[in-house]
């Protein structure tokens, strides 16, 4: 065994031999996976490993069809069989939402150049004739979709690293990692030890243990799961062809081919957890005892839409175990806290996405950063705050609800709450609903009733109208946002300025008071982040950027070595904010302070250290809204009071609380960006309007990166589309994210953020396009189906800035 690697792969389920496998193809060869038993032990060997290639994420849908077409590359390239059936997948949808969510990824599918297709009902029934079709609203069809086989896809990965030089140890259990001063690591093993500079933790149900080597929590729970084959059908056996498998996820079950018989599973309201204290070390390919009454609710969802099941006797049954993250996503990336320590833990769909989740591994390994923006399955989209009691319980939920559909905007309870700020049963009483973010709970918006819940859908909502008064509160007269969910920093000593310059793109502030909007460059050249900066004193900054992205910027702060006696620290918890915005907002804020706020003493993105009602706060010129207001930043203490003077000096002008649901609308009016949507690394600069705030004339994180993207022209532009208002109120839907933008039937782009425009009476949508100019009407798949949109030339609110700078 090798006493030094590039890499060391800690597991030998399908995950980690295709991580394994990737590295190899991206260059590396010396690499050595280490797996505590047999290859496939754990959850791999027993999986369904069905296999398709739509999600609702755009990039895990990509991700899916590399791994899709993967599969026969491999076996071309390693001679090992990976058992592949693609006889197709029928894709039922008994409900409106479901077939909106269907047509939806049709488009999607067109968009993106996959294989993804409305069928009628008579060819469905020619496919499979054993499926009863009646109460099915459409039928979508997947000629790639089918299974693969387990061992055969593990071993081919295996076989395709070791032909490129990597090492494979079986029943080597790792038994500790330890990090050494110079940052590397040594993996120590009963058969010897191993120093390397990457730590890659795929050890599927064991995750958490060897987590827990490195000092690190993984937020993952075990649950059992089962499905079973029938002996031989008669039906299935005189078909004559593979029959296609059957998603019906309104019946909640699956379905295929095996052998002569069918497969069916299901993911069942009575779930069971399973090794809630730890996964046993001598647990291997074992299964747990039958318990199909579980699972008797689908069973019998799957008889009435296949009556053939019923009648057929079961061949075996599979119960084993699965390992969950809070969100059935995987936890991936390498840990923000450490350096050389990679995690891939918590995969659900391994077999639709070991060829993917292996790729932007080894590229992240070994490049930096992925090709795509993977923030969905980013680890550090969790932290401490996601406890073994939030984590369960969220786990049971998705368990529970694995085929249900996750709808734009929605809100699940499950856990929560996790973490509240002084003002949450403030804002309760008041009628907030709220939602999750980074763990805190924040009002999405302000209902009549007390508990009121949102209805969930693809069309406008129960909030649409609330929201609605919302934003015309604030335009017309003003608001008060809750924005305590910014991330905040302090940077503070006599290295702080030139710290900050050598981290982001643009130059800091020279003046105590003033701000600067800067991004944050990744390794590729795109946006890791868009950031506010403000000079509060001659050695001290105040920054403000994406809540849900601190652990995420982490990994970017600790690239650049703090100055002696320079300090940069997080003020999230700490501190606490509000967004006072609107006509009214400066003679609101003037009654409760001495400090001047006319234009004159306060302009536009200025900032002082004022009094307000008696507390001191951080008071920023600046606005989401797009609108005159100001950013109030407090001690976390003060929030309570804080709020209620605000409130109380609102009430004369007939301005009260406004939640986030509405911010979203009002920033969508001005066509201002957001992190996650419209800002992330797959986008370069000069595709976001944030070109101009890169000072190419100083040195900063990954400024060779951005240059080169700055040489190239813009692959496509970010622009605001305006909907035909008659055809968003005849399908009463706007515009969410993800719908795909065609252009003379051909696609040219895809919306990331859309909302009703209530102040300007627009529905209105920001996405990225190619190959159109202002003015130039194309289609949005909204529902799945086309609405024209006229590409915008300006914002439809305020496009000259006068009212922001007022």
């Amino acid at each position: 065994m090798r006493t030094e690697a590039q890499a060391v792969v800690i597991g030998g389920g399908v995950i980690g031999c295709s991580i394994l496998y990737h590295l190899t193809k991206l260059g590396w060869s010396d690499v050595v996976l280490l797996e505590r038993d047999e290859l496939t032990s754990g959850s791999t060997w027993h999986a369904a490993a069905n296999i398709h290639g739509l999600h609702d994420s755009t990039n895990i849908s990509r991700i899916q069809h590399y791994t899709m077409t993967l599969y026969k590359e491999l076996e071309e390239e390693t001679g090992q069989s990976c058992g592949v059936f693609q006889p197709g997948s029928l894709y039922l949808a008994q409900t409106e939402e479901r077939e909106h969510q269907l047509k939806l990824q049709a488009a999607k599918a067109k968009l993106y150049g996959m294989n993804f297709y409305e069928i009628s009902i008579e060819e469905a029934q020619r496919l499979n004739p054993l499926v009863n079709y009646d109460g099915i609203r459409c039928v979508m069809y997947e000629p790639d979709g089918g299974n693969v086989d387990p061992s055969g896809v593990t071993n081919a990965y295996a076989v395709g690293a070791r032909q490129r030089g990597a090492e494979i140890h079986r029943f080597t259990p790792v038994t500790a990692t330890e990090q050494e001063d110079d940052g590397s690591w040594v993996v120590k093993t009963p058969k010897g030890h191993i120093r390397t500079k990457w730590v890659i933790n795929a050890a599927g149900l064991w995750g958490r243990e060897v987590a827990a080597l490195a000092g690190i929590e993984l937020p993952l729970q075990p649950t059992e799961h089962q499905y079973f084959v029938t002996e031989t059908m008669a039906d299935v056996a005189d078909h004559g062809t593979r029959l296609p498998s059957v998603s019906d996820r309104d019946g909640e079950y699956y379905l295929r081919q095996e052998g002569q018989g069918l497969l069916v599973g299901a993911y069942e309201k009575d779930m069971k957890f399973w090794a809630e204290e730890g996964t046993p070390l001598d647990f291997a390919h074992d299964l747990f005892p039958d318990d199909l009454e579980r699972i008797e609710e689908n069973m019998m969802n799957a008889i009435e839409r296949l009556p053939a099941v019923g009648e057929a006797g079961i061949k075996r049954v599979i119960n084993g175990p699965m390992i969950w993250s809070p969100d059935a996503n995987v936890l991936m990336g390498p840990v923000p806290e450490l350096d050389g320590y990679f995690c891939c833990n918590g995969i659900i769909p391994g077999f639709s996405q070991s060829g993917g989740m292996g790729l932007m591994a080894a590229q992240w390994i070994i490049e930096g950063e992925t090709q795509y923006d993977m923030f969905a399955w980013d680890m550090a989209r969790f932290d401490t705050w996601t406890t073994k009691e939030f984590t369960k319980a969220r786990v049971q939920d998705q368990y529970a609800h694995r085929f249900a559909i996750h709808f734009p905007n929605e809100e699940r309870s499950a856990g929560r709450p996790a973490r509240t700020r002084p003002i949450y049963e403030m804002q309760a009483e008041m009628g907030a609903v709220f939602g999750l973010n980074a763990g805190w709970e924040h009002p999405l918006w302000f209902a009549d009733a007390l508990g009121a819940k949102d209805t969930n859908g693809f069309t406008r909502q129960n909030w649409w109208g609330p929201v609605g008064e919302e934003c015309r509160m604030l335009r017309d007269r003003a608001g008060i946002i809750d924005i305590s969910n910014f991330a905040k920093y302090r940077c503070k000593g006599p290295g702080a300025e030139d710290w900050l310059n050598a981290v982001f793109a643009n130059t800091m502030p020279k003046s105590v008071g003033r701000s600067c909007l800067t991004p944050l460059i990744s390794k590729r050249g795109g946006i890791a982040g868009d950031f506010t900066v403000t000079r509060v004193a001659e050695d001290e900054f105040w920054i403000i950027g994406s809540g849900m992205a601190e652990r995420y910027h982490k990994r970017f702060f600790k690239e650049v070595a703090l100055p002696t006696g320079t300090s940069f620290v997080s003020m999230t918890e700490a501190m606490c904010g509000f967004n006072v915005a609107g006509p009214k907002s400066r003679e609101i804020l003037q009654r409760l302070t001495n400090a001047s706020l006319a234009t004159e003493d306060f302009p536009f993105m200025r900032s002082a250290m004022i009094d307000l009602a008696g507390i001191e706060v951080l008071a920023l010129r600046v606005s989401f809204t797009g609108d005159l207001g100001w950013e109030l930043h407090c001690k976390t203490a003060d929030q309570s009071r804080l709020y209620a003077a605000l409130l109380e000096a609102g009430k004369p002008f007939a301005a009260g609380p406004v939640g986030s649901r509405a911010l979203m609308s009002l920033r969508v009016e001005k066509g201002y960006g957001s992190w996650s949507r419209e800002y992330s690394p797959e986008y370069w600069p000069q595709e976001v309007g944030l070109d101009r705030l890169c000072n190419m004339q100083k040195d900063f994180l990954n400024k060779d990166a951005v240059k080169n993207v700055l040489e190239h022209p813009a692959r496509e532009q970010l622009v605001l589309l305006h909907l035909n208002e008659a055809e968003t109120e005849a399908s009463c839907a706007d515009a969410t994210g993800g719908e795909p933008i065609f252009k003379d039937g051909k696609g040219i782009g895809r919306v990331t953020s859309g909302a009703y425009g209530y102040s300007v009476g627009m529905s209105l949508a920001l996405g990225f396009v190619r190959d159109v100019i202002p003015g130039d009407v194309v289609d949005v798949m909204v529902l799945g189906r086309p609405h024209r949109a006229a590409i915008l030339e300006h914002p439809p609110f305020d496009p000259a800035g006068t009212i922001l700078r007022g």
